[in-house]
C-alpha cells in the first residue's frame, strides 16, 4: 500500500499546487486487501467549486500541452 500512498500524496501536493483541493482523496484500503492487492485511490466527492476549478486546471493544461 505504499505505492499507492505515495501516490495519493504526489496527487493531492499536485493539484495543491494549482488551488484544488479533493477533501475525500485517499487511498481505497478494500481494493489493497488480499493476497494479489490491485490498489485504487479514492477520488471522493467534491463540491461544485471544486470540479470547476478541477475542470478549469485540466482544460489550461490540455491548451498548453497542445
Amino acid at each position: 500500500m505504499g505505492d499507492a500512498e505515495e501516490a495519493c500524496e504526489e496527487l493531492r501536493d499536485a493539484l495543491r499546487a494549482v488551488g484544488v483541493t479533493l477533501p475525500s482523496l485517499g487511498v481505497d484500503a478494500v481494493s489493497c486487501a488480499g493476497s494479489a492487492p490491485f490498489a485504487l485511490l479514492d477520488l471522493g466527492r467534491c463540491n461544485v467549486a471544486t470540479a470547476r476549478a478541477l475542470a478549469a486546471v485540466l482544460r489550461d493544461g490540455r491548451e498548453v500541452a497542445g
